[in-house]
């Protein structure tokens, strides 16, 4: 899994992390929180505010 799989890291998220609002979270937290996925095997350096923005953005569509 890379940055760019959003759906695939917002399907994680959910699934794994149902207690945190998407509204609420820290970029700095969300890059943690994706950095950490099982399977995710990007370079941590290779995110930036846009990508953290989408995958933010459809975690919240996802979840309305």
């Amino acid at each position: 899994m890379k940055w760019t799989d959003t759906y695939e890291i917002v399907d994680e998220l959910i699934e794994n992390h149902s207690d945190i609002d998407p509204e609420k979270i820290l970029f700095t937290d969300l890059r943690y929180l994706v950095f950490n996925i099982k399977g995710f095997e990007d370079d941590f350096e290779k995110c930036n505010e846009r990508i953290l923005e989408a995958i933010q953005a459809t975690w919240i569509d996802e979840l309305d």
